[in-house]
């Protein structure tokens, strides 16, 4: 009969081998972690997490044995280095370049030159009503939208 002891220290095992396994995907499946994958491979990396843990390794060295072993894909969070950084911050970039294009875009559009031209000519600004009815007479007419072309 197994003592207290022994079934704590078999679920701390098994905790922790299940909480590596959830983080590891699968070399065969590779949607899948090698907790719910029931490959030849996912069998045999459980094992040999289990045994990394009762050899006494921590979770770090285990997760960097699987690393050399397969290669960063096989971790769910791959490190952040420069080339991560470069492809997790690219949308973010061209997020920011599509906002700064259609925020001037939308400038072009309220500012025009005629009106400012008028403004100094007369040496008194335009009321607000003066300034619209300028704008819809000076605004051209926007371009055809083309299908290969979706900005406006």
């Amino acid at each position: 009969m197994a003592s207290e002891e022994d079934v704590k220290q078999r679920q701390i095992v098994e905790d922790r081998a299940r909480n590596i396994s959830h983080n590891v995907r699968c070399t065969e499946c590779g949607s899948q972690s090698i907790e719910d994958s029931q490959a030849d491979v996912a069998v045999l990396l459980r094992r040999l997490i289990r045994d990394e843990i009762k050899s006494g390794k921590s979770d770090k060295e285990i997760y960097k044995k699987l690393e050399d072993d397969f290669g960063e894909t096989v971790l769910y969070a791959p490190k952040f280095d420069l080339q991560t950084a470069a492809i997790w911050l690219s949308p973010v970039i061209v997020g920011g370049v599509a906002a700064g294009m259609w925020a001037y875009q939308k400038h072009r559009q309220r500012t025009n030159v005629h009106i400012m031209a008028l403004n100094l000519v007369r040496g008194v600004p335009l009321t607000p009503r003066e300034k619209e009815t300028m704008i819809d007479i000076l605004t051209p007419p926007p371009p055809p939208r083309r299908w290969w072309w979706p900005i406006k």
